[in-house]
């Protein structure tokens, strides 16, 4: 996530035409975007994440891409992502630094906000520069670099830019690994920053990035959740074996969520894995044998050392 971009699409006044997009709609997907940008300012969402986070439709979506293109917001620089090689790459144009002088976007006359009586309320350069107060100069290696155009009203996870933990990634890692379990109600319990403070005392000699370690928090969370805290959990473990089981084919979205942990699964990497081989190289290939019921069934004492619960239905024939 890149917060200069962040800040940056919220600033963006966009351009309202005859028959095109409500601006608000365009906003949204341009925040998505931003949302999801990195440090070069560039971001390749896929359609079906555009789609999840804004909640509209694919082919709204796909208008409001093309008029922010239009609009020159956004570019395709043609570099294509993603395991099949099909999701576009966006730079997000006109993005500044938090250390630089905020500017205008050019807007042509044909919109409507020129005549509103907010107009202005974003400075030009030459507003700017005339102002009684000067942005001072600060040296690139000074603590204070980029601090001058902070927002006042970021929230204080975008303020503490030290912690590892989004609440967002968080969310969307248990939503994917469980979607029965209320990410709201485990986050306001009691037992949450426990679980937290545990968690981080154990994984402090790890040297994990943030988003491994926000992606094993999220299995840790429901493990937790399950053998400890759940209600249920007691009365299901009086069950005999196999009655609550299900068998049943691995969707999509389990696919791709128990090949990227099978990939960093030690044992199975120490099995499974050519050589040389990447992370990501490793999860592509076995995201597509886990589309063959037949090998997933194989692997299903793996998949239960990474979270699945049940039973893999093989191949019947």
């Amino acid at each position: 996530m890149s917060l200069d971009a962040s800040i940056w699409a919220w600033k963006v006044r966009q351009k309202q035409k005859p028959k095109g997009s409500i601006k608000p709609l365009k906003k949204l997907v341009l925040l998505s975007l931003a949302d999801r940008a990195s440090e070069d300012h560039c971001a390749y969402p896929s359609v079906a994440r555009l789609v999840e986070d804004t909640e509209m439709d694919r082919k709204t979506v796909l208008k409001i891409i093309d008029e922010l293109i239009e609009d020159g917001l956004i570019v395709d620089t043609g570099e294509r992502k993603g395991r099949t090689k099909q999701v576009k790459v966006y730079q997000l144009v006109g993005v500044n630094g938090r250390e630089t002088v905020p500017t205008t976007v050019l807007l042509n006359t044909e919109n409507d906000d020129l005549n509103s009586p907010n107009s202005g309320t974003v400075p030009t350069t030459e507003q700017f520069q005339q102002f009684h107060e000067r942005v001072p100069t600060i040296p690139l290696n000074s603590p204070n670099v980029g601090t001058r155009n902070l927002s006042k009203n970021l929230s204080l996870e975008s303020k503490n830019i030290k912690a590892w933990l989004c609440f967002k990634k968080l969310r969307e890692e248990m939503h994917l690994a469980d979607e029965s379990i209320d990410f709201e109600t485990i986050m306001k319990s009691n037992w949450a920053n426990r679980e937290k403070r545990a968690f981080e005392i154990y994984n402090a000699e790890k040297n994990l990035c943030d988003d491994l370690m926000i992606y094993h928090f999220a299995d840790w969370l429901i493990n937790a959740y399950r053998n400890k805290y759940s209600n249920t959990h007691h009365s299901n473990a009086a069950k005999p074996n196999g009655s609550s089981a299900q068998a049943r084919h691995l969707s999509e979205k389990q696919i791709q969520m128990f090949a990227q942990k099978l990939s960093h699964h030690s044992d199975f990497i120490s099995r499974f894995s050519e050589p040389g081989e990447s992370y990501d190289k490793l999860a592509t290939r076995i995201a597509v044998k886990l589309e063959d019921p037949a090998q997933a069934k194989k692997w299903e004492s793996y998949l239960k050392q990474v979270g699945f619960e049940g039973v893999i239905l093989g191949d019947m024939a």
